[in-house]
């Protein structure tokens, strides 16, 4: 999965009769998770000097704080 095979191919070359049997030795490594999560969701991705409308509520980041008290 890691070079970018196909789950199916995978499959096939283990012999699995169902990709369910598959999918249980198939795990996605962090790295791959966050590349995917981005590819999805680049809008929601701010830019990193982008500031963000919470961090300017000061009283909002006050009641997050609290949170964990």
């Amino acid at each position: 999965m890691q070079a970018g095979v196909n789950l199916v191919y995978i499959r096939d070359m283990l012999g699995h009769v169902s990709i369910q049997t598959t999918e249980i030795y198939a795990r996605a490594d962090s790295k791959q998770k966050r590349e995917a999560l981005e590819a999805a969701y680049i809008d929601v991705i701010p830019a990193s000097n982008e500031i963000r409308s919470w961090e300017k509520s000061s009283e909002l980041k006050e009641w997050l704080k609290g949170l964990g008290k």
